[in-house]
């Protein structure tokens, strides 16, 4: 037979269980895996706050250059063999996003998943590159990779004959 306060601990812990599903949205039943749907959900999380950073990391760079019209190019490894790319001009051309993919592509790199946004006064695209096919890809070579296509890009005003690596990110 169970103590009161057992019963009073276990109860407490099965409340704490169902508010952990609940904020999880979790759908599972055991004990257990409640908690492992948490601790993905936390992974989750982790992951949002490393994309926020980065995008107001860019967001402070880009403002920091908002008189240059040079690109700002950031590039961070995920995992063992992804990156996520950050690009920022406060200029934009027609095709610059499909040189930024033929770029990806050269590399050996599949777009995972992208957010681009284009308009005439400014061109943003996040994404997501994995699959590396190519050996010795790293994210020097990324960020170089997607420069030069930003600056090959035809009336774009965002590339250039300049090789400021201030201004570039």
């Amino acid at each position: 037979m169970m103590s009161r306060e057992r019963k009073k601990a276990a109860a407490a812990l099965q409340e704490k269980l169902k508010i952990l599903r609940s904020i999880t949205h979790s759908h599972a039943l055991s004990n257990t895996s409640i908690i492992m749907d948490a601790s993905a959900y936390i992974k989750q999380l982790q992951q949002k706050v490393v994309r926020l950073n980065q995008e107001i990391a860019c967001a402070q760079d880009a403002l920091r250059h908002k008189s240059s019209s040079y690109p700002t190019v950031t590039v961070e490894t995920l995992g063992v063999q992804g990156f996520l790319v950050n690009v920022f001009s406060d200029k934009s051309c027609p095709g610059l996003l499909v040189s930024v993919l033929e770029a990806f592509d050269e590399l050996g790199l599949s777009v995972l998943q992208a957010t681009a946004s284009c308009a005439a006064d400014s061109f943003r695209l996040e994404a997501v590159g994995g699959e590396n096919v190519v050996d010795n890809v790293d994210e020097h070579v990324v960020k170089q990779a997607v420069l030069q296509a930003v600056r090959s890009c035809p009336e774009s005003g965002c590339g250039g004959e300049h090789d400021d690596e201030e201004s570039l990110g």
